[in-house]
C-alpha cells in the first residue's frame, strides 16, 4: 500500500499528461495523414491559444472567454492553412515543411513582441483546478477531467470517421489526388481536419495550463516536440496509435520524475523516437506507405 501510495501521484500526472499529449498529437496526425505534412506550427497554435486565454479573461467572464479561445484559436488554425499551406499544395514537401517551421517562428515572436518576452500567470479555472484526494494522494480535479475528456474527444473523432466528411478525410488521406479526382472537395477537406486540430489545440491549452499556470512564447514548444514523438511512436496518421504513444510518453516521463530523474525526463522522449525510427519506423501502429512514381 505504501509503495502505491508513493508512485500513484506520478502516475496520476502521467496520465494527466498523456491527455494533454494526445490532443496536440492527434492534430499532428490528422494533417499528415492528409497532406502527408508536419505541421511544425502545432505546438504554437496550443501556446497562443494559452495567451488568448490569459489576455481575455482578463477582460471577460469565463463562461464568455473559454468558448472564445476555442472559436479564435480554429481561426488561426484555418488562416494559417489558407496563407502558408494551400498556396503550397503543389510545391515540393520541403517548400512546405520549411512554411511550417516559418509560421512557427513567426507566431513565437509575435507572442514575444505581444507580451514583451514576459512570462504570464494563466486564470485559475473553477473546479477544474480543485483539489482532490485519490487513494490518500492529493491532485488537481484536472487529472482525472484529462484522460476521460481526452478518450471522450477520440471516440467522437471514429464517430466522425464514419461520417460524409469523415469518409472524405480517409479517401483524401488514403490518395490524395484520386479523391479529387471522384468529387471531393479537397480543400474544404484540408480546411476541416486544421479546423478540429486546432479546437483540440485550444482544448488541451486549457488543460494544460490548469497544471503548469505559467505560460511563455516558447511554451508550446516542449509539449509540442512529445506530442510529435507521440504521434510517430504510435504510427504517425493513427489516430488510435497517436493517443497511446501519448500516454505512454506521460506515464513514463512522469516516473522517471518519480525515480527523482527529473533530468532525463525530456531526454527519454526524444530517446524513445530514436529507438522507435531504428527498430519500427512506421510506428505501432503506422501503415508501410508505399512511393508512387
Amino acid at each position: 500500500m505504501g509503495i502505491i501510495k508513493q508512485w500513484l501521484p506520478y502516475i496520476l500526472a502521467g496520465i494527466s499528461a498523456g491527455g494533454q499529449y494526445a490532443l496536440i498529437a492527434v492534430g499532428y496526425t490528422m494533417v499528415y495523414g492528409i497532406l502527408r505534412l508536419i505541421n511544425f506550427a502545432h505546438g504554437d497554435i496550443f501556446m497562443v491559444a494559452g495567451l488568448i486565454m490569459v489576455y481575455l479573461s482578463a477582460s471577460m467572464p469565463l463562461y464568455v472567454s473559454i468558448p472564445a479561445v476555442v472559436v479564435l484559436t480554429v481561426a488561426l488554425g484555418f488562416a494559417i492553412e489558407r496563407c502558408a499551406y494551400k498556396p503550397l499544395r503543389q510545391a515540393p514537401r520541403m517548400s512546405v515543411m520549411i512554411s511550417a517551421i516559418g509560421v512557427s517562428y513567426l507566431l513565437q515572436n509575435l507572442a514575444y513582441y505581444v507580451t514583451g518576452g514576459v512570462p504570464k500567470q494563466y486564470p485559475e479555472l473553477p473546479w477544474i483546478t480543485d483539489t482532490i484526494t485519490i487513494l490518500g494522494a492529493s491532485t488537481k480535479r484536472v487529472t482525472v477531467i484529462t484522460p476521460i475528456l481526452t478518450l471522450l474527444l477520440v471516440v467522437g473523432l471514429v464517430v466522425l470517421k464514419r461520417t460524409k466528411v469523415g469518409m472524405a478525410m480517409r479517401a483524401a488521406s488514403k490518395d490524395f489526388e484520386t479523391a479529387q479526382l471522384m468529387g471531393i472537395r479537397i480543400n474544404s477537406v484540408i480546411s476541416f481536419t486544421f479546423i478540429i486540430g486546432s479546437a483540440l489545440a485550444a482544448v488541451a491549452s486549457f488543460l494544460y495550463f490548469s497544471n503548469y499556470t505559467t505560460i511563455a512564447p516558447s511554451s508550446g514548444a516542449m509539449p509540442g516536440l512529445k506530442a510529435f514523438v507521440a504521434a510517430v511512436f504510435g504510427g504517425i496518421g493513427s489516430i488510435p496509435g497517436a493517443v497511446i504513444g501519448a500516454f505512454i510518453i506521460g506515464i513514463c516521463e512522469n516516473l522517471l520524475k518519480g525515480m527523482k530523474l527529473t533530468a532525463f525526463s525530456d531526454a527519454f522522449t526524444f530517446a524513445l523516437l530514436i529507438v522507435i525510427l531504428v527498430v519500427k519506423p512506421t510506428g505501432l501502429f503506422g501503415e508501410k506507405l508505399t512511393e508512387k512514381v
